[in-house]
Formats: C-alpha cells, sequence, structure tokens
C-alpha cells in the first residue's frame, strides 16, 4: 500500500494549533518535530552525555513541524484537500503560526519497514566477536565468518539503545574478549540494549545482572538476550538507579568479578566511588563513553577512589578503562 507523508511547517506557538486543526479533521498519530523541546530536553538532560552530534542539531535548528500520514488513494487525497483549505483559512485568522507550508512525500510501505535495514551490516569486533543484525543470520557472509570460529551475537538494531557500531561500545566489547576467561559474574551499568552484558555470556560469562534507569530497556534487553539463546536463569535486568537508590544498589548486590559501565562521564565519576562495592576481589571495572576532552578528569576521579587503572584506550576520539 502506498502512503502519504505529509508536513507542515509552523513554529513553537502555532504546533498546538496546527494539531488542533487536524484533530478537526480526525487526523490523529502525529509527529512532532520541535527544536525549543528539543533544546530544553538537552538542557534537562546534561548529566547522560558529553556530546550530541552536530547533524542532529542542525537537522533541529529552527524546525518546529508536524508530520502526518494519509493512505495514497482518493480518501487520502480528498483528506488532504481539506487540509489545505483548512490551512488557508489559518493562515487568514492567526499571523503568528510561521509559513503553515505543507509539503508532500509518497511511501511504500516496504519503506518504513525495511529501507532502515540497509545501514546495518554484521560487524568483526576484536579477534572473536561478530555482531549480526537478526535478519542477516542466513546471509552467506555471516555464516563463512561463523565457521572461522565467531562468536555470534545476535541483536536486533531496530531496537536501538547500543548496536556495537559506537567507537565506545566497540572499545568495551573488545575488551571483554579479552578478559573473559570463563565462569564470570558480570554487572552491566546503563546496559541499553544489553549488548555488553550479552557478549560477555556469549563468551563464556556464567551469569549476569543488568541495570537502567530506562524502563524501556527491561523489554530491549531481554528481547536481545532471547535471540541469542540466553535465559533468565542466567540473566538479570532490572530497572532503577545505582547513584540515588540505596535499597536498588542492595538488589544489584557485589562479588561481581566484571563490571562494565558504558556511560558519560559524570555518571562514571559519580559512580567511582562506589565500584568496589560491586566487585570481588581482584575484579575489574571497565568504563567508556568517556569522550576525549574529558578523559584526564574522569581518570583523576577513578584513581582517587582507589582503583588502579591498569589499560587506558581511545578509538575516534572516545576513551575506556580498566581498572582494579
Amino acid at each position: 500500500m502506498k502512503w502519504l507523508e505529509l508536513h507542515i511547517d509552523t513554529n513553537h506557538s502555532g504546533l498546538e494549533t496546527v494539531e488542533a486543526l487536524l484533530s478537526s479533521l480526525d487526523i490523529d498519530g502525529l509527529v512532532i518535530d520541535d527544536e525549543e523541546e528539543f533544546q530544553d530536553f538537552l538542557e534537562n538532560n546534561r548529566q547522560y552525555w558529553d556530546y550530541v552530534d552536530e547533524d542532529l542539531e542542525k537537522a533541529m535548528r529552527g524546525r518546529s513541524r508536524v508530520t502526518f500520514y494519509l493512505p495514497a488513494d482518493e480518501t487520502g487525497f480528498a483528506k488532504m484537500g481539506e487540509v489545505r483549505i483548512a490551512l488557508e483559512a489559518l493562515k487568514q485568522q492567526r499571523t503568528d503560526c510561521g509559513t503553515l507550508l505543507m509539503t508532500l512525500e509518497d511511501l511504500e510501505d516496504a519503506d518504513w519497514e525495511n529501507n532502515w535495514k540497509q545501514y546495518y551490516k554484521p560487524m568483526e569486533i576484536g579477534e572473536r566477536l561478530l555482531v549480526i543484525p537478526q535478519w542477516l543470520q542466513e546471509d552467506p557472509k555471516v555464516k563463512a565468518l561463523l565457521s572461522q570460529g565467531r562468536v555470534p551475537l545476535i541483536l536486533d538494531p531496530g531496537l536501538t539503545f547500543g548496536t556495537g557500531s559506537h567507537a565506545t561500545t566497540r572499545l568495551c566489547l573488545t575488551a571483554l574478549e579479552r578478559h573473559i576467561r570463563g565462569g564470570e559474574r558480570v554487572l552491566d551499568l546503563g546496559c541499553g540494549s544489553g549488548i555488553l552484558s550479552i557478549a560477555a555470556l556469549r563468551l563464556g560469562a556464567a551469569e549476569a545482572a543488568a541495570t537502567d534507569i530506562d524502563d524501556k530497556c527491561l523489554t530491549v534487553a531481554y528481547d536481545n538476550a532471547a535471540l541469542n539463546g540466553i535465559g533468565a536463569d542466567t540473566y538479570t535486568v532490572l530497572v532503577g538507579d545505582v547513584l540515588s537508590d540505596e535499597t536498588f544498589r542492595t538488589r544489584v548486590g557485589g562479588g561481581y568479578q566484571i563490571v562494565v559501565a558504558n556511560i558519560v562521564a559524570d555518571v562514571i565519576k559519580a559512580l567511582a566511588p562506589m565500584v568496589q562495592s560491586f566487585l570481588a576481589p581482584g575484579g575489574l571495572f571497565l568504563c567508556s563513553g568517556i569522550i576525549d576532552d574529558r578523559a584526564e578528569e574522569v581518570a583523576a576521579a577513578l584513581t582517587a577512589a582507589g582503583l588502579e587503572i591498569l589499560e587506558t584506550r581511545d578509538a575516534e576520539g572516545w576513551f575506556s578503562y580498566l581498572c582494579r
């Protein structure tokens, strides 16, 4: 089936008016892009990142846009005509809603469902791991690599939250590959998709626990674990904040041979004093997500917390530390 993707450009103050107009025409399921809300979101959640992609900021600059979809048939074109008439009337009534320009794109169902998949390919990481998008398991190249002894790590990239493509994730996966000997208990703080803890289990860890403050990660991580044949008998995902919730920290427990945190500098600095409470004697703490201009201050915080930095690695402007 074909669809019409329609965009109405407005401004921040006009968004509510345009939404109401479309709702009055029985058009719901809107997608809202708004620079002001985007900037507010960034400002109020700065503790969760040190870097925001410039292309994303550029794409949002000056944008207040409402996107909606109609079937590309007689009914849809008739409804589009209704919207045009209503927009013209609105332009006469209001001068504070921006351009109210409506633009159109044609889409096939397949565009929505499959086109994004072309951006994901199997990834060889380190000497052993092979990250495989779920739909490429039968790909001849994948089978050839697996026949050479690569360990498969199957993910559904559509679930986002970490796919192995980012330098910080690759740094962590490579370190896990080197230091998982078999039989370890692993803790993944800020697990996202679960890629690091699931990889640890695929590499031979006996059990893993994963935590995140975002409850959506609960489903995502368990779903990715299931793709790899990993069940709740060896894998536990918990939702909570180890930094602020002492009860939750107790629930997470300790005695882990490896603790990994691929987060951001500020969170790693805050974690540093409590890392020892999670680790077994002689255990390792692996952290990444540290942009280069903050690497020294994170290293200082780790050292001040009594951790010895054993390895420092970097890639594409990002750092990782392996500590004991």
